[in-house]
């Protein structure tokens, strides 16, 4: 019977008995030399290797053998066999080695996930362990007292030990196969979406294969949940926590809608599975972690960036989704005015300047940078991109990715090396300091095109924005030549969308300015409550954008120099014949492409 934690804690002293027995014989066998000599024994590492190492270590705070392994000086089963001999222990290959379930068994679940180790052997009433840190005398103190046994600590691969608690603990949980089986049905029947992936000829990838045939239950649970959120158009997956169990939540066309209702029993187990897909650790459960989870599903490859944060109730799983092979959007299929259409593409083919698109999180600014990289995208410009992390792949363009935890780079010192690359243009995927901005707006001025993207909610608002991230006022004024600041609305359904009439008097008061030649009323159209099978009910399928573009004039140059308000700069641009994002989008209203409702959700009138 598995004791408690409190439980643990009143035995303590008895396992330090054992403790203090087990310390002395390790220390009659521990290495006494320095762990580089040890390392000339086990990997044949050079001096000159292992004093790099010691100056890496000093400056980054990892361990000498942590540096050489990460440079691949040193296996981790070399690395692991050097700490063994260097504290008098020995070290298990658990390759292929099988634990039998009664051993596997002895162990309480919290204390093998808390302290990363796992039961290996028990003989003559000594009960073998593995460990990754020599140093973790706790957690053999925990568990003799836990399970009576004496504890013999060996060393072993932290990666091998991880696969097999992964095997074990996650989806290997004793799971209701009918329970599951109900929540399954309740994901297939609200859906219709092709499943079980089939591979090309000679298709080597990695990807993980989403079927729901011939699987373990929480395998089949789990990729119902993720088939459905694909197959409706989901951009974010949420497995979110709750006290009686998980709820499945998916944001399709920018909007969050709840979908399935996960009972308790089977949370941990679902949380699990998506860890060890993600490749991230599941008995870590205190601190958020970030992964990737790349599949295939109807010969299409997608990509999910998972999170996965602490809370309350359990920890709350976040899914980012991107389809690898969508195809390009146009700038012509963004939503542009045919005007505002013809000042972008003016703006793209100069050779120097800086062009920034602008919006909050969510709002599409990759997709409308990813759609002039695709315009400009030609054999004569060296295109080069530094991104956090790289959305899409393109051929013709080197890109830069900055998102690996170790990885040394930043925007600001990317972009200084990317200058030293000879580019005509240069794509920042966002501009988040006071350096980054400096450098881009100076690359701008000795002979780049540079774009990027900033958090502002208008295009007026960037140039206070900059002045604020204290790049000074004549440098904005000389780089930057357009601004396009935008939103994404969704599209009515054209199966069901329903047909009304409104006044220019009501639109006024909504904060548009409708056409002043206009005096009757004005037909427009809104969304059918409970939509068709079409939009699978919602009333809205797909989405669109609704932008405002500032083209820096040297009106505008002008008043950047004099620090001039956000509002002033607004008036001007208006007057130059800037269109504000609300009137764009009463545009796509009187097109009957979006409703009032949708714009107004969207669109800020303070800022439209």
């Amino acid at each position: 019977m598995h004791l408690s934690r409190s439980g643990i804690l009143i035995l303590h002293g008895f396992a330090s008995i054992i403790k203090n027995v087990r310390d002395h014989v390790a220390s009659t066998r521990a290495d006494k030399r320095a762990v580089g000599e040890i390392l000339q024994d086990i990997a044949g590492v050079s001096k000159e290797q292992i004093e790099q190492a010691v100056q890496v270590a000093k400056k980054s705070g990892l361990r000498t053998l942590e540096v050489l392994e990460a440079n691949k000086a040193i296996t981790e089963e070399e690395k692991q066999k050097t700490l063994a001999r260097k504290w008098g222990m020995d070290y298990c290959d658990l390759g292929s080695m099988k634990i039998p379930d009664e051993v596997f068994d002895l162990v309480p679940e919290w204390l093998m996930k808390e302290h990363k180790v796992i039961p290996i052997e028990l003989t003559a009433g000594v009960l073998t362990v593995g460990l990754t840190d020599p140093l973790n005398v706790r957690a053999t103190d925990e568990i003799a007292a836990a399970t009576g046994y004496e504890v013999r600590a060996v060393l072993v691969q932290e990666s091998q030990m991880m696969r097999i608690l992964q095997q074990r603990l996650g989806a290997g949980a004793k799971i209701d196969a009918k329970v599951v089986e109900g929540v399954v049905g309740q994901l297939e029947s609200s859906v219709s979406v092709h499943v079980g992936a089939e591979k090309g000829a000679g298709d080597e990838d990695q990807s993980i294969e989403l079927q729901l045939m011939d699987e373990a239950p929480i395998v089949r649970l789990v990729n119902a949940i993720l088939i459905k959120g694909i197959g409706e158009g989901a951009s974010d997956i949420h497995v979110q926590p709750e006290s009686d169990g998980i709820l499945v939540r998916y944001r399709v066309d920018g909007v969050l809608h709840d979908s399935t209702r996960v009972p308790k029993t089977l949370s941990a187990p679902v949380v699990a599975r998506l860890k060890v897909m993600a490749g991230l650790d599941i008995s870590e459960k205190r601190r958020p972690q970030d992964g990737r989870i790349d599949l295939a599903l109807d010969n299409k490859h997608y990509e999910l960036r998972v999170s996965v944060l602490p809370a309350v109730e359990g920890e709350k799983v976040m899914m980012r989704v991107h389809e690898q092979e969508s195809a390009m959007v146009g700038l012509a299929k963004l939503g542009f005015s045919e005007a505002m259409l013809k000042q972008v593409e003016e703006a793209i083919v100069r050779p120097y300047g800086m062009i920034l698109v602008v919006g909050p999180t969510g709002s599409g600014k990759s997709t409308t940078l990813y759609s002039i990289l695709d315009r400009v995208n030609v054999p004569e410009k060296n295109i080069i991109t530094v991104e956090n992390p790289v959305e899409k792949d393109m051929d013709g363009l080197t890109q830069v990715d900055i998102s690996h935890d170790r990885s040394p780079l930043t925007f600001a010192s990317a972009l200084r090396s990317i200058l030293r690359q000879d580019p005509n243009i240069v794509m920042i995927g966002e501009i988040r300091d006071h350096e980054t901005a400096l450098i881009a707006a100076e690359a701008s001025l000795t002979g780049h095109l540079v774009l990027s993207t900033l958090h502002t909610n208008d295009a007026p608002g960037t140039i206070t924005r900059l002045i604020d991230m204290e790049v000074e006022p004549f440098l904005i004024s000389s780089s930057l030549i357009l601004i396009i600041a935008q939103r994404l609305v969704r599209k009515l359904c054209e199966g069901c969308r329903q047909p009304y009439e409104v006044d220019s008097e009501t639109l006024s008061k909504l904060g548009f300015m409708a056409p002043v030649d206009i005096k009757e009323k004005i037909r427009v159209f809104k969304s059918k409550p409970g939509g068709c099978s079409l939009c699978l009910g919602r009333g809205y399928k797909g989405r669109t954008g609704v932008f405002e573009v500032l083209q820096v004039s040297d009106r505008i140059r002008m008043m950047t120099l004099k620090r001039a308000s956000s509002m002033e700069i607004r008036a001007a641009a208006r007057e130059e014949g800037m269109v504000p994002m609300l009137q764009d989008a009463l545009s796509k209203i009187l097109q009957g492409v979006t409703s009032i409702e949708e714009s107004l959700r969207v669109v800020d009138i303070q800022t439209g």
